[in-house]
């Protein structure tokens, strides 16, 4: 790969849209054999190639964490990645914490969100109604630090007072708020979720030991490591992606890369077809080759961003739960299907745990694929998510043409 030393401003390399295709793959820990037996090894392996899984409340399939790890790696038991995640001490790899939205972190990235923690207890950041709180209530954090400092760990609603239990889902309670603003702070960690997908918090020091008494690093040093890691996962990358991808703030993510860029741990790229100037690590090759085939949800880090998506992948989406039924093109949960590194198709899928069936709602063809070369792998891919669920099989439902033709898939 040339490197312009002495220009680092220019572009070090030029890359193709179709090797832009292939490195926004190549560092999502995709697997080539998705029958090899998962372990919790693997797992944490997947998961630290992406940085960080989403946490999403959406149920209507599964808890959209345990979907990345089945895309990657194929059916697998996700009692072990409860215990990465939610386990003993010793156990417990992975910490909750807001790295792109609600995350699961890997525990060694802990000091690189601690910049954010601090600008949460300075009522910096753009949640300032909860910041308030310090401000506005401080009685009420300090009690809550002392009730879980003694009592142990505890969910927000087993501390509402009588009389202010009565907060709807569109609003919160003070200690609610409160719990959160702990949260976001670093002040509490959630030593796991209840049923209802409710945090239950404890100390840090508790849940994570030693480190989280270890010393913050320098805000720009963490901000760059961070973005190295997330260049290596998306493979090449404009501003706005590594900024997004992590949530951090405009001016210091381009002062990072400026910095990263003169350092030589980044080279800028010339993408074809892209506005903006690119990024990428000098340690990839740009003839690296990844083509995956496997169901994605929403949440999925590959999907994270739709303009990113559509850039690369020629590929418009658009999540519909929050579109009245009417309104909606393709249905409510809608899942991409993507067949040797392209998008093909997107399925509306449900599981019906009483019937014990996957339900395909409607499937649709996307318009540059043909049926007989989509339906035979996404049917396979169903089934193979129907195990994953602990369901007895796909059902297709006569939407659409394909979606009678996916239905006779032997």
């Amino acid at each position: 790969m040339p490197i312009d030393s002495a220009d680092r401003q220019t572009p070090a390399v030029s890359i193709s849209a179709k090797q832009a295709r292939n490195l926004a793959l190549v560092g999502q820990g995709f697997a080539t054999n998705p029958d090899r037996d998962v372990t919790k090894r693997r797992i944490l392996k997947t998961i630290r190639a992406t940085n960080m899984l989403q946490v999403d409340s959406v149920n209507v399939l599964t808890r959209a964490h345990y979907m990345p790890v089945f895309s990657r790696l194929g059916v697998y038991d996700p009692d072990l990645l409860d215990e990465l995640v939610w386990g003993t001490a010793r156990q417990r790899k992975l910490f909750e914490y807001w790295g792109h939205e609600a995350s699961m972190i890997p525990v060694e990235d802990y000091p690189l969100y601690r910049w954010r923690m601090h600008d949460a207890q300075r009522g910096m950041g753009t949640w300032g109604r909860i910041a308030r709180v310090q401000r506005e209530q401080p009685d009420l954090l300090d009690n809550i630090l002392r009730h879980i400092d003694q009592e142990g760990a505890v969910a927000a609603s087993s501390l509402e007072t009588e009389g202010r239990s009565s907060a709807k889902w569109w609003g919160w309670s003070d200690t609610k708020t409160a719990m959160e603003y702990l949260f976001w702070s670093g002040q509490v960690m959630a030593r796991k979720r209840r049923s209802s997908f409710e945090r239950e918090y404890d100390l840090p020091h508790r849940i994570i030991g030693d480190m989280a008494h270890e010393p913050a690093p320098d805000r720009q040093d963490a901000m760059c490591d961070l973005i190295c890691k997330g260049m290596a996962a998306m493979g090449v990358a404009a501003e706005i992606d590594v900024r997004k991808y992590f949530r951090l703030p405009t001016d210091e993510t381009k002062a990072c890369l400026a910095r990263l860029v003169e350092e030589g741990r980044l080279l800028r790229a010339d993408v074809e077809g892209w506005k903006q100037p690119g990024y990428l690590c000098p340690t990839v090759n740009p003839r690296s080759r990844a083509k995956p085939t496997c169901i994605m949800v929403p949440f999925d880090p590959v999907m994270w961003e739709r303009d990113r998506v559509e850039r690369i992948f020629g590929f418009t989406y658009r999540i519909e739960i929050y579109v009245p039924s009417e309104k909606r093109e393709y249905g409510y949960y809608v899942l991409p299907f993507m067949l040797n590194g392209e998008f093909v198709a997107r399925v509306d899928l449900k599981s019906d745990r009483k019937a014990g069936m996957l339900r395909v709602q409607s499937a649709h063809l996307e318009h540059h694929a043909k049926a007989g070369d989509v339906a035979g792998p996404l049917m396979e891919n169903l089934r193979r998510l129907s195990v994953f669920l602990g369901l007895e099989g796909v059902e297709v439902m006569p939407a659409n043409d394909f979606s009678i033709y996916l239905g006779s898939c032997p």
